[in-house]
Order: C-alpha cells, then structure tokens, then sequence
C-alpha cells in the first residue's frame, strides 16, 4: 500500500532514528530531530539547469555561501561540475568536464570558505581525485550522485572517515532520461540503494557514516518523482538517513500545473526570487521561479522524515519549516 500522509500530521514529525555522523575535527552532525537540516546549494559551474554562472567569481561565490548560512542554512554543499540529466527537457545534459577543471572551480571557493565558517562543508562531486582533494582543503563530507561510479572515490572518504551520500540514479548522464521503467519504483530504488550501502561497506566506509539520496530527477519521469515523494516513509527500511533534494527540478513545474484552472494558462517563468542576502542576484532562470512547487515538495520531504533538505531558497525554506512545526507543534494551552 502507498504510504499517503498530509505533511504536519503527529506521526511524521521526526525521524525515526536520531544519528550523529562524525566529521573531521572531532566534530559531529546530528541529524533526525525535530526539524531536517537545511543545505544550501552552491553551484559553482557556468551550466547547473537553475544558476549555472552566478557564482563563477569565488569572492562572490564565497559572499553567497555565507549568506545561506546567515539565512538558516546548517550546512552548504559545492558542486563544481553540473550533473544536469539528459534525454528529458534539458536535452543532451551536462558537459562532462576533468578533476582538473572541476578543482580549478572548487578550491579557490572551498579554501575560503572553510577559513569563514565552522559549518559542514559538503563537495557534489562523482570523482576520487576531486573528493580527495576537497577533503584535504577541509570538506567535511561528499555528496556522490554516481553512488560509487568512480572506486577511487570511495577510497578518498574511506581514508578521511567522514560522511557520504549515496544517490540513486540509473543510466548514465547524457541518457538516463530516456527509456525510464520501473516494475516497482519503490522497491527497486530501495533495494539499489542498500546495494551502493554494501558497496561502500566493501570500500572501508562505515556504514553509520552514510546517508542516502534517493536521486528525484535523475532516471525517474516526473509522476514517478511525485509518488516517491509522497512514499518516502517506504525508504527507512535501508536504515540510514536520508537527503532529499527538489528545489527547483523540471518535475516541480509540471506538479505546479497539476489542477491550475484552464484559463490560467501554463505557469509563467517567475520574476526575481526574494533575495536570500546581499550577494544574491536577480533570478537568472525559469526554474528559480519555483519556489511555491519546492516549498510542498520539502513538505512532503520533511513529513516523509527526510534527515537532510538540499534546497537554493534558504531563507524561504527555513521559513517555511519554522512555521510548519509552530502549527503542528501547537497547543490551545500556549499564550
């Protein structure tokens, strides 16, 4: 049976499971309490399919970052290489570029940014070399869409002992957005997902030092991303946390249609997205115009019992948790 529950409702308040990963330094990052942590996205590539170039100067790169972090964000994830899916509405994908290219982006932000701030600092990146590095200039974990593509990767954060995120995906880039089928979605990611668990497990990573993503918009169609959504509960039988991130994909535009009045029309590129600090730019795309669609998609995250919220808008989505706890958390006995 589909697991259906309207986001606030009292049985989905927390995570079932309280972690505390270790991150270096001697530090932890406790996740399952009473709200998910917020990462801020900071994309550093000149093609990510919503700021692709907005952040290509590292000052300004690094001005944003801590911008999020004054806005609520808990920690801040840098992605250097833009790993936008192809064969859906994004055509032939991201480019893919070399380690070379991609720590020329990151390190001049990287560096900086951890001398600014204690916060967990995560690297998007598929690569060992890149993961490597970015650990050594003081990453504290690495978000990994390949799940293990590269083994070199899994033995950089076998070496450090810090966290990892697992992410499901299927194919490979350029394609996966092409031919999608699942006899039982659910299931089948579960089980692919336990199965780059053991794969990490094999490389020397601890298990209790993983969390795991399962992957919307990559290799799914978009119903198949809004029903995932809504039985995320299904996916706490792998036993670890869980990262969920939606802001601003292609699927969001099409569930803002879902039941718009004909005479609306399709739903209009957005103007400016409200400004998250002082180093925010006006929106340089349509998809910053889906805020409303990304707001109830970390609702949905949120009550499902996601651990980890990857999102751009910061400060709207750390609102918009705030006031969703007040109300369900309320009680008739408070002033």
């Amino acid at each position: 049976m589909e697991t259906a529950r309207l986001p606030g409702t009292p049985a989905t308040l927390e995570t079932s499971t309280p972690w505390a990963l270790r991150l270096p330094g001697g530090r932890r990052l406790p996740l399952g309490g009473r709200r998910p942590l917020v990462m801020g996205i900071l994309n550093l590539t000149p093609d990510s399919f919503s700021d692709g170039g907005l952040w290509a100067e590292p000052e300004r790169a690094v001005e944003h970052a801590l911008a999020m972090l004054d806005g609520g964000a808990d920690m801040v994830d840098l992605g250097a290489e833009s790993t936008r899916p192809g064969g859906g509405v994004y055509g032939a994908g991201a480019s893919a570029v070399t380690a070379e290219e991609e720590l020329a982006r990151l390190l001049p932000v990287l560096a900086p940014l951890r001398r600014a701030t204690a916060a967990p600092l995560s690297v998007d990146t598929r690569k060992g070399e890149v993961a490597r590095r970015a650990l050594d200039a003081g990453a504290d974990l690495v978000n990994d869409v390949s799940a293990l593509g590269d083994p070199a990767l899994g033995a950089a954060v076998a070496a450090a002992g810090c966290p990892l995120v697992l992410m499901h995906s299927r194919g490979e880039l350029p394609t996966m957005q092409r031919g999608i089928s699942f006899c039982d979605l659910v299931g089948e990611i579960r089980g692919e997902l336990e199965q780059a668990v053991g794969r990490a497990v094999a490389a020397g990573i601890a298990e209790e030092q993983l969390i795991v993503d399962p992957g919307l918009g990559f290799g799914k169609t978009a119903a198949q991303n809004l029903v995932l959504l809504r039985r995320l509960p299904e996916l706490a039988a792998i036993g670890r946390p869980l990262l969920v991130g939606a802001s601003r994909k292609s699927f969001i535009a099409v569930a803002e249609r879902f039941g718009a009045p004909a005479a609306a029309g399709p739903v209009p590129p957005a103007g400016p997205v409200p400004p998250a600090g002082p180093a925010t730019p006006p929106a340089a795309s349509p998809s910053a115009g889906r805020l409303a669609g990304s707001l109830a998609a970390l609702a949905w995250a949120a009550a499902g019992g996601a651990a980890i919220i990857r999102v751009h808008d910061v400060p709207q989505s750390v609102r918009f948790l705030a006031a969703w706890r007040a109300i369900a958390e309320a009680s008739e006995a408070d002033p």
